[in-house]
């Protein structure tokens, strides 16, 4: 796992928002710290559908990459927390990025009054757990 200084990081950046049946993926700029909602990654019993996320990091080339950590209200891990960390690990290891991680809570439920429409909201909470990073 890469580790990087925040302030260091200049470009294109990732922000993955885990699930074991969907994983959202944004896409961010450091210069204009905002971010976009680019993919819904399948993910079968955890497994990342890792063809798709390949071609994913050949389009954009990400300088580093963020992913979201769920945690409880109270800021105490739950369920997918050590599965969101490990999937970062491996996304660091694979695509030779800078790793970093930023506590999430309540992602989802921003996203989806957002844009009550879209069923499939994995994009939107990576998108603003991104821009959370960004902007931090």
């Amino acid at each position: 796992m890469l580790k990087a200084d925040k302030a260091l990081i200049d470009g294109v950046v990732f922000g993955f928002d885990f699930g074991l049946k969907r994983i959202g993926v944004a896409v961010g700029q450091t210069i204009t710290q905002t971010a976009s909602p680019e993919a819904i990654v399948a993910s079968k019993n955890g497994k990342p559908d890792w063809d798709h996320i390949t071609k994913l990091f050949e389009k954009w080339q990400p300088k580093a990459i963020v992913v979201g950590l769920p945690m409880r209200l109270d800021g105490s891990e739950q369920a997918l927390t050590q599965p969101a960390r490990k999937f970062g690990q491996r996304l660091s290891g694979r695509y030779h990025c800078p790793l970093f991680f930023i506590e999430e809570q309540l992602s989802s439920i921003e996203a989806e009054s957002r844009d009550l429409k879209n069923r499939h909201i994995d994009d939107h909470a990576a998108q603003i757990l991104l821009e959370n990073w960004l902007q931090s």
